[in-house]
């Protein structure tokens, strides 16, 4: 059976307060994922269904996973930063994950995000890969919102980023998610019938991201 327990790191704002989820405990572990949540002034938070969905689909491949509530949700201190303390925090999450899992964060190391999170994800990105950090081994971003919060100002991202957009997103319109696409030159999965939130398809979704982070087709970590 798989488990969840809370634990805390800190960020530029204080206290970061997270969800780890691990495998069930015949699995070997094989690595860990950090999957961010959709907006914090809009109800976001990291019990979001997509992001337990997307959970769920690294857990059975074996990885951890690390679900924070960002600044100023839960017990998380600071208020919200329009995604730039958002990303500042990551960045010191994923430093001190992998000071204090080191077994976990010597195998692979994936990335994901849902709306705001897709954001706040892909800047995470781009400032481990602008410091010559290790990078994560893939990038989903469900929903795509990148350009709504963006800082960084030169965006790096890794050329087999996973997009996935519900065809009628009613929150993040699904040609948004299309233009960000051709600026860096990425393909998109459209799911027909799904809104912002995937009611009714996230099993659909569960499925397209599990598939995505199949640990054998993924690329050799840095």
């Amino acid at each position: 059976m798989e488990r969840m327990q809370t634990i805390q790191f800190e960020g530029k704002a204080g206290r970061i307060d997270c969800a780890i989820d691990w495998p069930e405990e015949t699995q070997a572990i094989q690595g860990w994922a950090l999957v961010l949540h959709p907006h914090p002034l809009h109800g976001g938070a990291r019990n979001n269904k997509v992001v337990t969905t997307m959970s769920r689909a690294a857990t059975t491949q074996g990885l951890v996973v690390v679900r924070p509530d960002f600044r100023g949700v839960g017990a998380s201190e600071g208020s919200f930063d329009k995604g730039h303390g958002e990303t500042l925090d990551m960045y010191e999450l994923v430093q001190q994950f992998q000071g204090q899992f080191p077994d976990v964060a010597q195998g692979h190391f994936l990335l994901g995000g849902f709306s705001f999170g897709t954001s706040v994800a892909a800047q995470l990105y781009s400032l481990l890969a602008q410091a010559g950090l290790r990078t994560p081994q893939h990038l989903v971003l469900a929903g795509c919102a990148v350009e709504r919060f963006r800082f960084v100002e030169t965006l790096q991202v890794p050329s087999d980023t996973y997009l996935v957009h519900g065809a009628e997103d009613d929150v993040v319109p699904v040609a948004e998610g299309m233009d960000f696409a051709q600026a860096h030159d990425l393909a998109v999965t459209v799911i027909p019938q799904a809104g912002h939130f995937f009611h009714g398809k996230l099993i659909v979704l569960r499925e397209l991201v599990a598939a995505q982070w199949r640990l054998g087709t993924l690329k050799p970590r840095a």
